[in-house]
């Protein structure tokens, strides 16, 4: 079998050598320009490592795993409209390289584009195939709806949370794997327990970013910590802080939530116009430490990670066989066993 790093290997040699040769030009080159960016391909590493469970022929269904990776990025290039992101993957994004028009356009090409390579599937599962991907699809965009309406809202339960990251970021990558195992012939208890694997560990991986915002390092955490309590998000940490807060600290919280930051100078030259990023930031990651989210959270993770890693363990292979699948799994939560 072959390692995560090695089918890492074979995917993006196989998305450089994609034409996407068809005119206009300036439709495609922002869908090569966004391929282009890189980033750990996990959805189409995932995709392969669920068929070679079951069969070593994983370039047979290398279009579908194009199609998933594709689809992916059409999903952030259309969050990084609805974003405003200038950055991705520390590289302008395509409404900044281009404009908002083709971002949109291009991102819309980039969905057929991904329908186009997972209808290559074989005649025998591709119904199964298209389905199951339609419906993720589906999934994502309820998920992404949810996400924007919790900008409105501070009363976000949360039930309604983990709900929205399931459809969010979880579901593709439990289809990642379930599409591996369908088109590898995998008896379907199989095949739901994968789907399961990959859903808990998307649940536990989103979470764990969560954590990471506020309590990561940046330099392995990739980005600067406290981007979400700026923005107000309502992540994990923030709903079950608003919930757990007594009188005093939810009076402080929500007016660290409401206060603008503003680096400026003021009139008089000197002094500041308002609060720094970073006196926000200290303000409300103390405030998590006395409500005690990390925890909470911290529990939580280490909850969806076994609930994950026992789908995995009921997979009917021998423990050898899923032994790739399982490092790469703890690979991208950091962990070592």
């Amino acid at each position: 079998m072959k390692t995560a790093q090695e089918i890492l290997n074979l995917v993006n040699a196989a998305l450089a050598a994609q034409p996407f040769d068809r005119q206009p030009s300036g439709l495609y080159e922002p869908v090569k320009y966004v391929l282009s960016l890189g980033g750990k391909r996990i959805r189409p590493v995932l995709m392969l490592m669920a068929y070679e469970l079951y069969r070593d022929d994983i370039e047979t269904i290398m279009p579908a795993a194009l199609g998933i990776e594709t689809y992916h990025n059409y999903t952030l290039l259309h969050d990084d409209v609805m974003d405003k992101a200038d950055v991705r993957r520390g590289k302008p994004t395509v409404h900044k390289v281009w404009n908002e028009n083709t971002a949109i356009l291009s991102g819309d090409s980039m969905l057929v584009l991904a329908y186009q390579l997972m209808s290559r599937a074989d005649d025998r599962h591709l119904r199964d195939v298209l389905e199951l991907f339609t419906e993720t699809a589906l999934e994502i965009g309820e998920g992404q709806q949810y996400d924007l309406d919790f900008e409105q809202r501070m009363d976000v339960r949360e039930e309604e949370y983990i709900e929205m990251i399931r459809l969010k970021t979880s579901v593709l990558l439990a289809c990642a794997l379930k599409l591996g195992a369908i088109q590898a012939d995998a008896p379907s208890a199989d095949a739901d327990l994968l789907y399961q694997f990959g859903e808990n560990i998307g649940l536990a991986f989103q979470l764990q970013d969560d954590l990471l915002d506020v309590y990561g390092d940046p330099k392995t955490f990739g980005k600067n910590i406290g981007g979400d309590i700026l923005e107000g998000k309502k992540t994990f940490m923030l709903i079950n802080a608003l919930r757990l807060a007594d009188d005093r600290q939810l009076e402080e919280l929500k007016g660290w939530l409401t206060t603008r930051v503003d680096e400026g100078i003021g009139a008089d030259g000197c002094t500041p116009k308002g609060h720094s990023a970073a006196e926000k930031i200290a303000a409300v990651t103390a405030l998590y430490d006395q409500i005690g989210v990390r925890q909470l959270a911290e529990r939580k993770i280490n909850a969806y990670f076994d609930l994950a890693f026992e789908c995995l363990d009921r997979v009917n292979l021998p423990a050898d066989r899923k032994q790739p699948l399982r490092t790469f799994a703890l690979s991208l939560l950091g962990r070592k066993s």
